[in-house]
């Protein structure tokens, strides 16, 4: 095929500079065993490539006591809170162990007495009595209803979401009622869309249970169901009243699963974070075994960066659709393959490798940065290549709905640069896509 340039798109690239600040309050205070995490932006040029890595919050001196280290914090069971900054609808972040047994972090966003928590028949079996309790401990107004839903991406349609909608109104839920979703990103989506809906719009919350929940898809406001033609396709941005990441809930999840979420924390890396790429080079075996440590400052520094870049492109004009690299091939394999074959995050994986394959390709990043997202790929036990079954026809027909199609051009996130650099474009050589898709595809 002839070699056709895309000229109708420039790239979107930015140049961050942030600062991040935290503090312990004296136990006088309502917040103390709090530490506040708050993403704050200077500077926003248009001129080269994305780089933006966040600084990780540190504990700063407040009144008699220093704060040490995020670990000290888990066993304190203090919460660690990230901002999310969007002005009047900004939310917090609260991250730790055992905050499900904190009830007053998620009866502050309560604002009327009718609960609804959306879950599964994985999760609700082993955290809905807990999370009701801590809506309902000392305060006998509130009362709470809940529906279980099947679990799994191939429930993330209209019909599965019509339950949520039953349930709401035969309860005679009203306008000041709060829907709470308990689960990973297909219930977060879902509820999400269910509250954005429901009455044209009622508050809620978002209980994330799974890595890739925590560190990506219950933060910024994106919610949403698959078409049988394309995933997240129908949906809204809707922002939460807070996050609360309990890293409890961790501790029942599949290997699996757990692997489909540092998909996504590899990402942060890749794309805009090089310092936190070679933590987690350094860190990914503690990641896998599950080290509470590893894993609370991985989640934390993740949300600091999706924070970062929610509070500065809410409803992903450019900046914000860097978040999505690997995501156009990854998207494509899960509709091609079946929802629910794979797992987003091992869909993303294989995506990123063929977004980095076709940025070498480019001349856009030297040969080091494909082995080391390969190495790193692998040691995860995530997968770097597409399944089998997938064909350049298959990728091309979903890839041509995606949501970043503009114009008809598909606009792409690719590397550029040193690592942690990236943009967001249509402004590429078409052959180095099509080389990319016939390299890892059979047919």
């Amino acid at each position: 095929m002839a070699s056709t340039a895309n000229t109708f798109f420039p790239s979107l690239s930015y140049n961050l500079n942030s600062k991040t600040k935290s503090s312990t309050l004296k136990p006088s205070s309502p917040s103390f065993f709090q530490t506040r995490s708050k993403v704050s932006v200077r500077g926003l040029c248009s001129v080269e490539l994305n780089r933006g890595r966040v600084a990780v919050s540190r504990s700063s001196r407040v009144g008699w006591r220093i704060c040490a280290s995020t670990a000290e914090l888990m066993e304190a069971k203090a919460p660690t809170i990230v901002d999310v900054d969007l002005g009047n609808r900004s939310y917090p972040i609260y991250i730790g162990s055992g905050l499900l047994d904190q009830p007053e972090l998620l009866q502050r966003h309560v604002h009327g007495k009718r609960i609804l928590v959306v879950t599964n028949n994985t999760v609700g079996p082993i955290n809905l009595d807990k999370v009701v309790d801590a809506l309902t401990r000392g305060n006998p107004n509130v009362s709470v209803e809940s529906v279980i839903l099947p679990d799994g991406e191939k429930y993330k349609d209209m019909d599965t979401l019509m339950k949520v909608f039953d349930k709401a109104i035969e309860s005679r839920l009203d306008r000041r009622c709060t829907f709470v979703a308990l689960g990973g990103g297909v219930i977060g989506d879902m509820c999400g869309y269910a509250a954005a809906s429901f009455l044209r719009g009622v508050n809620f919350i978002q209980i994330p249970t799974t890595v890739m929940a925590q560190v990506d898809s219950s933060v910024g406001g994106k919610t949403g169901i698959n078409h049988r033609l394309g995933k997240n396709l129908i949906g809204a941005f809707y922002q939460p009243q807070c996050v609360l990441i309990d890293t409890d809930t961790l501790n029942t999840l599949p290997d699996r699963e757990l692997a489909s979420g540092l998909a996504e924390v590899i990402k942060y890396g890749l794309i805009r974070d090089a310092e936190f790429f070679e933590w987690q080079e350094k860190n990914m075996e503690r990641l896998m075994a599950r080290d509470p440590d590893a894993l609370a400052y991985a989640i934390k520094r993740s949300c600091e960066n999706k924070a970062e870049v929610v509070s500065l492109d809410e409803k992903e004009s450019g900046l914000r659709a860097t978040l999505n690299l690997g995501h156009t091939f990854g998207h494509a394999i899960e509709t091609g393959f079946g929802y629910g074959q794979w797992l987003h995050g091992e869909a993303v994986a294989a995506g990123m490798v063929m977004a980095v394959d076709m940025s070498y390709r480019l001349g856009w990043i030297d040969s080091s940065i494909v082995k080391r997202v390969h190495s790193i790929l692998e040691r995860a036990k995530l997968p770097t290549a597409p399944p089998e079954t997938m064909t350049l026809e298959m990728f091309k027909s979903v890839m041509a709905v995606d949501k970043k199609v503009a114009d008809g051009l598909l606009r792409l996130i690719l590397l550029k640069g040193p690592l942690g650099n990236c943009v967001f474009t249509g402004d590429y050589d078409r052959k180095a896509l099509d080389d990319t898709l016939r390299a890892f595809c059979k047919s």
